[in-house]
């Protein structure tokens, strides 16, 4: 875990959603407000980089499976990230560090009621030299702990006005202040990291296809985000069905992402499965 907060310490001071995990989830959602009983739900998403509310990790394309049970507005599901190639992190001028392959198991739990869902996920990186050692996955002291906690509300529009408004708060784990140098994540009280995101869905029936233009942004600095308030993912996500068989459609979408605080642009393709 070390690697990972010198990270998104460096990405504080560097160029550098989870379209990739964001979506899917509100998607496996959205398709148990329409079955409103027991469903399961599993596949993958593939996507040419992992690109999470406005940040790169791992710099490279990267598998990212998924399985979820929902039941009557309720589902608990589990998400995860696997970079293709490893990927390194520069410190300064001369040193270079090898931080592997970028992996991230996350579990989460949702209730929606009507418009409004309420979510809890447990965000956890591996150690991507060697998965079987370092990070601790049942170490959850707060000092210590790989895991990150998040609250999220989310508003979830209506079919006539598909606004969709999230928020989430950290609330335990690896999300710290500022130490005694002004550098966020290396103090020891948590920092409570908030971000907000606003997005619409336009669908273009004559083409079949959804234009998605989003904005999210920070009130405070964090590791996590950006070192000040203000805007740090923004951009427009297209997607669309492709038909496959009669019976059969291969989902696929693109997005172009700017982050405003880091000056960094991406253009990100994924594929679902």
């Amino acid at each position: 875990m070390r690697i990972i907060r010198l990270f998104l310490i460096l990405a504080l001071f560097a160029p550098v959603i989870v379209i990739a995990q964001d979506e899917r989830v509100f998607s496996d959602i959205e398709a148990e407000k329409e079955n409103q009983g027991v469903d399961l739900n599993l596949g993958a998403d593939l996507f040419s980089r992992y690109i999470w509310r406005g940040y790169d990790y791992g710099n490279s394309p990267a598998v990212q499976p998924n399985i979820n049970f929902s039941w009557k507005g309720l589902s608990i599901g589990a998400w995860g990230s696997y970079a293709f190639s490893k990927h390194s992190i520069q410190i300064d001028d001369t040193t270079v560090v090898d931080a592997g392959n970028y992996s991230e198991v996350d579990l989460y739990i949702s209730y929606t009621y009507k418009w409004f869902t309420l979510l809890l996920y447990d965000y956890f990186t591996q150690n991507g030299l060697n998965p079987n050692d370092g990070n601790k996955y049942f170490d959850y002291k707060n000092s210590t702990t790989g895991h990150t906690f998040e609250a999220c509300l989310s508003f979830d529009g209506t079919e006539k006005f598909p606004l969709r408004v999230t928020a989430g708060t950290i609330f335990y784990g690896d999300d710290k202040g500022k130490d005694s140098t002004g550098i966020y994540g290396q103090g020891t009280r948590n920092n409570f990291s908030t971000y907000f995101e606003i997005g619409y869905t336009f669908n273009i029936k004559k083409i079949d296809t959804d234009l998605i233009p989003f904005i999210g942004g920070i009130p405070f600095g964090s590791s996590w985000y950006g070192p000040y308030a203000g805007v740090t993912n923004i951009g427009l996500t297209v997607k669309k069905s492709i038909p496959i068989t009669p019976a059969y459609s291969f989902p696929v979408q693109a997005s172009l992402i700017a982050n405003p605080q880091s000056e960094a642009l991406f253009l990100v393709f994924g594929i679902s499965f």
